[in-house]
């Protein structure tokens, strides 16, 4: 299965907040939807799933309009949205049968995600008595319980303690072998990193950047090295404002260009007693702030 927003545009008033989102993302495999708050990330989330109607564009699947009939959408939102003072099994066995499943279906399928989620001694408690961290277990099971095609999850880790957090680890891995397309939405850069194969990064409603991490990454500018030596102070004495030390220790030197970077190497490594010194390569972190500074708009979208 393929999934693809085609040309999305929405404008709320005279603000226009989606200006032509395009993205695909595959079965099987991770997807990254980051920006910062404002970009249009939960307003591309919503149209994605119905919740309102595009401006202009479509939501395509395998290269036909979705039908929303037949592609069944999980997700997780980063607003909860569970009732604190109900029963826990009761307003599982609601939100399933929501989504089409039979009551008896439906309460085995929670009953599965209970136990591998290691919830089942608060099956019939009330959501209030819960951690914030067990209460994100519980909204993960409204998200997945009745076997979606597409899991969205938006700030899936937010609260959760380390343990709980390689759980969640171990059930998206899951969903993913399963042949479902999974979208993150993240602000936790080691998480889509570790999950997505591609990412698209929104910057004030368009796509600022959009591929694969591992292709962004290699065409990504190398002309600045990293440098590891117990002589950084000289060395970044010597070299000016284009060197600055970086909170490891390491010096990351800016060059005046790509093909400089081997004239640079010789020289250090000539003057000074060099432990390390390779081309400096992004962290998928650096790349979201390259992409998504300077729009900071005050609402969320």
């Amino acid at each position: 299965m393929k999934l693809e927003l085609s040309g999305i545009q929405k404008s709320f008033g005279e603000k226009e907040v989606l200006k032509g989102i395009s993205f695909s993302a595959e079965s099987g495999r991770a997807f990254g939807l980051l920006g910062r708050n404002g970009a249009g990330k939960t307003t591309t989330i919503r149209i994605l799933m119905d919740v309102f109607g595009s401006d202009g564009g479509r939501v395509l699947i395998d290269g036909a309009p979705i039908n929303y009939a037949k592609v069944k959408i999980g997700y997780l939102p980063e607003e909860r949205g569970l009732y604190p003072k109900k029963k826990i099994i009761d307003q599982l066995i609601y939100f399933a049968r929501l989504h089409g499943m039979k009551r008896q279906e439906a309460e085995k399928a929670i009953d599965y995600w209970l136990e591998r989620l290691g919830m089942m001694e608060y099956r019939n408690k009330k959501l209030n008595t819960l951690s914030k961290g067990n209460q994100q277990k519980i909204q993960l099971v409204t998200a997945i319980a009745h076997d979606p095609d597409i899991v969205i999850l938006d700030e899936p880790f937010s609260g959760l303690d380390p343990v709980n957090a390689m759980l969640l680890k171990d059930v998206v891995k899951e969903e993913i072998s399963k042949g479902k397309i999974v979208l993150f939405s993240s602000h936790q850069m080691n998480y889509i990193e570790e999950f997505c194969d591609s990412i698209a990064i929104l910057n004030g409603g368009a796509i600022a950047i959009c591929g694969d991490i591992h292709e962004i990454k290699r065409n990504y500018v190398r002309d600045k090295l990293v440098v590891r030596s117990e002589e950084s102070e000289k060395i970044a004495a010597g070299l000016g404002s284009c060197c600055r030390k970086k909170e490891n220790g390491e010096l990351l030197i800016q060059l005046e260009a790509e093909d400089k970077k081997r004239g640079m190497m010789e020289r250090l490594t000539k003057e000074f007693d060099i432990d390390e010194i390779k081309v400096f390569e992004p962290s998928l972190n650096d790349i979201f702030v390259e992409y998504a500074k300077d729009h900071s708009e005050g609402e969320k979208a």
